[in-house]
């Protein structure tokens, strides 16, 4: 474990927003793991993807270094913001603008109210 601890700190510390996903953002390969990409996307949301699948020792370390059991997950700076449920909620509440703010990750403002809007 301390390998894939070593790595996914140097990622997390090396990007301002992580996303450890089945797949990468270009071709998710699960649907959780799509819907958190296709909202950063969305939003236009410069992050690091790390497909897990490719990479068993992260898949698993990834789990362990959080404590959280799924895959996708979501870091920005460095700390686990959370899952795909835990995610949409946060977008459609706005809290994931206010989270990106106070972290001065640059995103598509009109596009997280799109997001809201469609969801209303």
């Amino acid at each position: 474990m301390s390998d894939a601890k070593t790595r996914i700190e140097e990622t997390n510390n090396a990007n301002t927003v992580v996303l450890y996903m089945k797949g990468t953002k270009d071709m998710p390969q699960c649907g959780f793991s799509s819907r958190v990409a296709g909202v950063l996307n969305y939003m236009g949301v410069e992050y690091a993807d790390v497909n897990v699948l490719a990479d068993e020792e992260i898949r698993q370390g990834i789990k362990d270094y959080s404590d959280w059991p799924t895959i996708p997950q979501l870091y920005v700076k460095g700390e686990f913001v959370g899952g795909c449920d835990i995610i949409t909620e946060m977008t459609l509440s706005g809290e994931l603008d206010e989270m990106f703010d106070t972290n001065d990750v640059n995103y598509d403002k009109e596009a997280a109210d799109r997001i809201r809007e469609a969801n209303a």
